[in-house]
């Protein structure tokens, strides 16, 4: 979502960007707000990727039923701060479009699906704070 006359684009997060994890700070210091705390539509399937660090999500479609709504922010940043955030996104992560639980469309983390072989499925959890606390983990 684009807003042609504010110039700024709205991105989902998933994981190590959320409000008090590990890479936060890059919204921040692109002067990112918070919009809101939601969920994705019931299309998508949720892995704690395999050696990254800091540790790290990844949100992948499916079209076959099994998908579930995973715990999303959703941040507003400049287009400026948008491609510069972007630029930076390692793979296997990418920046795509993601639909929410109210039919509305964002941009946001996926990864690519090649890396969910060596990953865990995580998709009960219903997001990466929820899988963190029952880990034990902070981040």
């Amino acid at each position: 979502m684009t807003t042609a006359s504010t110039n700024m684009i709205a991105l989902a997060v998933v994981g190590a960007h959320l409000t008090g994890q590990p890479l936060n700070y890059q919204l921040q210091e692109r002067h990112a707000t918070l919009l809101k705390t939601c969920e994705t539509a019931s299309t998508y399937r949720f892995y704690a990727l395999a050696n990254t660090q800091p540790a790290k999500p990844g949100l992948v479609k499916v079209l076959d039923g099994s998908g579930v709504g995973i715990e999303v922010e959703v941040w507003q940043l400049s287009a400026e701060g948008f491609g510069t955030f972007v630029a930076a996104v390692p793979p296997p992560l990418v920046i795509g479009t993601l639909d929410l639980e109210d039919g509305s469309s964002v941009k946001g983390f996926l990864c690519e699906p090649y890396v969910i072989a060596d990953a865990q499925d995580i998709s009960q959890y219903g997001g990466w704070r929820n899988y963190l606390a029952s880990s034990g983990k902070t981040s």
